[in-house]
């Protein structure tokens, strides 16, 4: 389904200037805003580079030679856009390779089950697995099982999960595949199949990342028509279920992943980096184009309009499309590799990085914006509200912790967070699976979210606000 966005009925002498005298942002910075945010709204540039993106290079699985391969079109298409500093920046990676899966019912109603593996899932043996299903409602029942208790059976999870506008419905069930697999092999069982943690009724299953390595068993998500023919099936017969799984996935090959960076150099401040971006990575089973295709293209097309301004900002902005952010890895660390690279590779520069954000939850509209602590109250607030709410953006008071997975080892090395939030309603209706491709989006609405990145962007780039040393203060919730 498509979706409208509308502007509100605002000119730009109906922003509150008058109303809010006390501005920190200057006059002329504010018009340059509004030119911004009108201007993205005509401007067809995130399109075309998702489009282009999904059409040449399909599925972008981590450390494959598609991923390289789109990181190099990547950097030229940055030099093209006169971004500064253009840099590839390559780390090592174990390449993860899907291979078959087959998942059946093998009494008391012998049946195929429509399913995938689990991203960084281990392969069953040549013959396959079979056992006896302990079937359980909530993940919760599962952990609620003693060691043991699972012995020489197949864990199998069917808690959905709920529909939200923010997604808080997959963060509340993630765990159920991120852990699953690891907390059954605790209670002995030699196999875990989940209900896909999606939001649709159609009949494909979501992929997405497990924990690897020691202490898991071969993994599989079924779509959700399988998980409620499942109930049907329990509900129908006292007889136990029996499964047979089969999978050929595993980590086949040593290769390298790789950042792709570039940045406006500003002009008073440029030691001063604000970084955005997001993932250029993809699951293998669509074309990765609203996880995250959409997302590098919305933070580039916004950083060229700036890029296009006759002036420079006073901060330097640097984009950053991080490589392997949805396999995990055989370490410690598991996954967010490329944003695990950045952080660590710059270790001695985070004290020059006044702020970080990306463009991960598709190209449905941005609908609020939140700030970090202490920033609610503050004239740089009230001018990216005056800016903003024409767009439809709302103010969030409740403080950003965070700015998306990829910024989470940026902020855990202490620099400050906000979001610019998409309505995500639908967005795990085709997450993760065959359905994520390039007609799932909306141009209307990624010009809506240019917008609002570009013209929050200038505000920032070109103020004197420091975040840093924000943290700590009062929020106001007015």
């Amino acid at each position: 389904m498509r979706l409208s966005v509308r502007l509100l009925a605002v000119s730009a002498t109906a922003l509150s200037l008058a109303a809010a005298p006390a501005l920190a942002q200057d006059a002329r910075t504010l018009r340059e805003a509004e030119q911004l945010r009108d201007r993205a709204l005509h401007d067809n540039v995130a399109y075309e580079l998702v489009e282009e993106l999904t059409t040449r290079f399909g599925p972008r699985l981590a450390g494959s030679a598609s991923e390289q391969a789109s990181a190099r079109w990547g950097a030229d298409r940055f030099r093209e856009m006169g971004f500064d500093n253009v840099s590839i920046e390559e780390f090592p990676l174990a390449l993860w390779t899907r291979g078959e899966a087959r998942v059946e019912i093998l009494s008391p109603f012998p049946q195929p089950l429509q399913v995938v593996a689990l991203g960084g899932s281990m392969a069953t043996p040549a013959e396959g697995i079979e056992g006896e299903a302990a079937i359980f409602e909530t993940y919760q029942q599962l952990l609620d099982q003693p060691e043991g208790a699972l012995a020489g059976k197949i864990a199998v999870v069917l808690q959905d999960t709920v529909q939200a506008q923010d997604g808080r419905g997959y963060g509340a069930t993630s765990p159920i595949r991120g852990n699953g697999p690891f907390e059954a092999a605790k209670r002995g069982a030699v196999g875990y199949v989940l209900r896909s943690l999606g939001t649709h009724d159609h009949r494909f299953a979501h992929t997405g990342a497990t924990r690897v390595g020691e202490g898991t068993v071969p993994a599989f998500a079924m779509s959700p028509p399988d998980a409620d023919q499942l109930r049907r099936m329990v509900a129908m017969t006292d007889q136990p279920v029996r499964m047979r799984l089969f999978s050929t996935a595993g980590f086949t090959a040593d290769s390298h992943s790789q950042n792709v960076i570039g940045e406006v150099r500003g002009s008073g401040a440029a030691d001063e980096v604000i970084v955005i971006g997001g993932h250029l990575d993809s699951w293998d089973l669509g074309t990765g184009a609203i996880d995250d295709g959409a997302g590098v293209a919305i933070t580039a097309a916004a950083l060229k309009l700036i890029e296009d301004m006759p002036r420079r900002p006073r901060r330097t902005i640097r984009v950053v499309w991080w490589g392997s952010e949805e396999v995990s890895q055989p370490s410690p660390a598991q996954g967010l590799a490329g944003a695990r690279f950045y952080a660590q590779s710059r270790s001695g520069e985070m004290a020059n990085h006044v702020a970080v954000s990306e463009s991960d939850f598709g190209a449905g509209p941005i609908y609020s914006l939140n700030l970090p602590a202490g920033a609610a109250d503050t004239d740089f607030r009230r001018a990216a509200q005056a800016v903003l709410t024409p767009l439809g953006v709302l103010f969030d008071p409740a403080p950003a912790t965070g700015g998306g997975p990829d910024t989470g080892p940026t902020v855990a090395a202490g620099v400050p967070a906000f979001r610019l939030n998409q309505d995500g309603t639908d967005y795990f209706d085709t997450h993760h699976t065959v359905d994520d491709v390039l007609d799932r989006i909306d141009p209307e609405a990624m010009d809506q979210n240019v917008a609002a990145w570009a013209a929050f962007l200038w505000l920032l780039a070109n103020s004197d606000v420091d975040f840093r040393t924000l943290r700590g203060t009062a929020t106001p919730t007015n």
